[in-house]
């Protein structure tokens, strides 16, 4: 699976790496590229955008978007950019 985990158990990035080979075998080499780097730039530019809660909600919008054929980078960043903005407009509520 594309989202990382960057702090944890070992158990954690075991069960990671699993999720990511799933996902990439899915995906060719460029469109796995792509949602990789659409997942970073939008969580890098958002407060907690390095929790694992955040990324997952952006990665799953991404593997949606990659899912039904836009593979581009920047659907895949627009997609994980309205990701978010599902979750402010909840939140605002």
């Amino acid at each position: 699976m594309i989202v990382e985990l960057r702090t944890g158990s070992d158990r954690r990035s075991n069960m990671n790496k699993m999720g990511e080979e799933m996902i990439a075998g899915k995906f060719d080499s460029r469109t796995f590229a792509n949602m990789n780097v659409a997942l970073d730039r939008v969580c890098e530019k958002v407060p907690h955008g390095e929790e694992h809660v955040v990324r997952k909600r952006v990665a799953k919008q991404i593997i949606k978007c990659a899912t039904s054929g836009r593979t581009t980078l920047s659907d895949l960043t627009a997609a994980g950019q309205r990701a978010l903005i599902k979750v402010a407009t909840v939140a605002s509520k």
